[in-house]
């Protein structure tokens, strides 16, 4: 998987007119009663990849929510913090728990404004139990179960269950 490497102190005006107005759009979505039409509308602008039947709960914190795609009847818990850089798919009928960290860019080690970014993949009915943090470059495969608390630093492959700091698999899904 290829690494890309952004450096943070040298942005365009685009990218910095693009970043304060996503910043404020989360802001406002944060700040708006859910389950209304201002709110529906404010996810659909933050997340323009947004799968029919998805749900986004606040609060939220998004940088670059340009590069995620939401699938289908995809539900988002409060408390989800999704660090985009790198790109972050959920696909179809995955389930994020409350505090779920998804974190797709880093730092380099020497030169800290420059962030490095692999994509992270949530696959089809994958569920990310409450307070897990899935890094970089990591995929959780199709009907995969990451326990509450759990850092996952490596892919998780389909139908298991993984848990623990950093996770490790626990058993077969039948």
């Amino acid at each position: 998987m290829e690494e890309i490497r952004i450096d943070c102190s040298n942005q365009s005006a685009e990218e910095l007119a693009l970043a304060k107005k996503q910043a404020q759009l989360i802001f406002r979505l944060n700040h708006t009663m859910p389950m209304t039409e201002e709110y529906d509308e404010l996810v659909k602008e933050i997340f323009p990849e947004l799968g029919e039947g998805s749900r986004i709960n606040t609060p939220l914190t998004a940088v670059r929510p340009h590069k995620v795609r939401i699938g289908k009847n995809v539900v988002v818990m409060p408390g989800c913090l999704m660090m985009s850089a790198g790109g972050i798919t959920i696909e179809d009928e995955a389930l994020i728990a409350a505090n779920v960290q998804l974190i797709s860019n880093n730092h380099d080690l020497e030169h800290r404004n420059i962030i490095t970014c692999k994509p992270v993949k949530i696959c089809r009915k994958a569920w990310i139990g409450a307070g897990a943090t899935i890094l970089p470059g990591v995929t959780v495969g199709e009907n995969a179960v990451v326990g509450a608390g759990s850092v996952v630093t490596r892919d998780v492959q389909p139908n298991t269950i993984v848990a623990g700091n950093p996770a490790r698999f626990i058993k077969n899904i039948d």
